[in-house]
């Protein structure tokens, strides 16, 4: 539940309390001596990952800065049903996890993994080159989002895989593994770059160098970001060709004391409050190296206007000098952000194209449909372009009062939000649904409106 004035139980519906002032955006209206400074969760991203490697490690691991919601909570439920020591503490942020050197202590087990997407194809991959029987379900959103890449691996691998509910390549199913039947694998990452993370992670459990072949490249930030965490643990990936990864064998992860960075997707709606509002912006702790493939994001805020610059405590944003400026910009190395970006849009001087994003039809939502179809609820000109699929254009204009749906999907709550920093009567709808990675997002976005000060 929202603890707000500004939400509506009745309604389920939450009214941004932005300043809702008329002067363009991108153009001082604060009075701000110093950066806005605000604080995020840790990384999904990185939480998820440092968990299944901790399992797969041989020791003990103590994971810091943990993001606890939605999603790592089924992540760490799974675990622990799979047998895994464990000993958790939300109000320090930790969880240290006793490793079994690649071992599921429960050879039968029925994990369910919710909405986290994560969960669902990193367990599944370790689970489906393991040894046991394993029945698989997932939430109904979940079952919605394709999981055949990554199946047809696993029974390529020597997995048996059986479908009680009768829709094959989705949830729910039954693993039947017997460990690797064979040392190489293609996979098509089209749909989702986390099918090859799954294998990789859990590619040192093989006997012989194992050997990933990729059809596709989407998301390739996230690879890079799998890859040097499971270097961080002790094993290493070599990349031999754009399409070839290959695990040598005989390397095992190690129990380690681990630093989760905080989630630059979530530090990215905050980012963006800076060309919106005309302010500079810090995020404690983001930092330019960061592993994370979201850091992409401020980049495409200095083509618009902003100026980046790195302190001690983190990167600092500060809003254009003049206008926020319409661009063209390839979002495949931070897809995630393709809504936020979308929001802000609107109010540039020209028109912005989002190209590289195809693959956000099969995310969550049909991300595509949602940002044309919210940014048109608002009276804003979005088209998807029909002669290049995976590409939107949004038009300047001023958005009107409306109640945005979120589809039951985070990034469209969060992000769909920051319009309503600068017009009134913009609602969220279901804003609950940012618990699934983001508990208390609208209370951090109120903190921060708040210590604002007027010019």
């Amino acid at each position: 539940m929202i603890n707000s004035i500004h939400y509506d139980p009745g309604t389920d519906t939450y009214l941004v309390p932005g300043p809702q002032l008329t002067v363009p955006a991108g153009q001082k209206r604060f009075s701000q001596k110093h950066p806005l400074t605000v604080r995020v969760p840790g990384s999904k991203s990185i939480t998820n990952r440092a968990l299944l490697l901790a399992t797969l490690a041989d020791g003990t691991s103590t994971l810091r800065g943990v993001l606890f919601s939605d999603d790592s909570r089924h992540f760490l439920k799974c675990v622990q049903e799979l047998g895994f020591e464990t000993t958790v503490d939300e109000e320090h942020r930790t969880i240290t996890v006793v490793g079994q050197k690649g071992i599921v202590p429960r050879k039968t087990a029925s994990p369910y993994v919710g909405s986290a997407g994560t969960a669902a194809r990193f367990l599944t991959a370790y689970l489906g080159v393991s040894e046991g029987i394993y029945h698989m379900d997932a939430s109904e959103q979940m079952r919605r989002r394709p999981m055949a890449p990554l199946l047809s691996s696993l029974k390529e691998l020597g997995c048996e895989i059986e479908y009680p509910g009768g829709k094959e390549g989705f949830f729910p199913f039954t693993l039947k593994s017997h460990g690797f039947g064979k040392n190489s694998i293609t996979v098509d990452i089209g749909h989702s770059s986390q099918f090859l993370s799954a294998l990789l992670i859990s590619s040192c459990l093989s006997r012989e160098d194992f050997t990933v072949r990729v059809q596709g490249t989407h998301g390739m930030a996230y690879i890079e970001m799998t890859c040097r965490m499971m270097e961080q643990f002790g094993v290493t990936v070599t990349h031999p060709a754009p399409d070839i990864y290959v695990t040598p064998k005989g390397q095992s992860y190690h129990g380690r004391d681990y630093r989760i960075e905080p989630d630059v997707s979530a530090a990215c709606y905050f980012y963006a409050c800076a060309p919106l509002l005309g302010v500079p912006v810090r995020v404690e702790h983001i930092r330019s190296d960061s592993l994370q493939g979201d850091v992409a994001f401020l980049k495409i805020l200095e083509q618009m206007g902003c100026t980046l610059s790195e302190d001690p405590e983190g990167i600092v944003l500060l809003p254009p000098g003049g206008p926020l400026h319409g661009i063209t910009a390839d979002m495949s190395a931070c897809s995630d952000q393709a809504i936020t970006l979308a929001a802000i849009a609107p109010f540039a001087d020209s028109p912005t194209t989002i190209t590289g994003i195809g693959h956000i039809r099969f995310q969550e939502s049909d991300r595509i449909h949602a940002i044309v179809t919210e940014l048109c609820r608002m009276g804003i000109q979005c088209e998807e372009d029909v002669c290049a699929p995976g590409s939107i254009t949004i038009h300047p204009g001023t958005p009107r009062p409306c109640t945005v749906n979120t589809y039951d999907d985070h990034r469209m709550a969060m992000g769909f939000a920051l319009p309503g920093l600068l017009v009134p009567g913009i609602r969220i709808h279901h804003p609950g649904c940012c618990s699934k990675t983001f508990e208390n997002y609208f209370e951090v976005l109120e903190d921060c409106i708040g210590k604002l000060t007027m010019v």
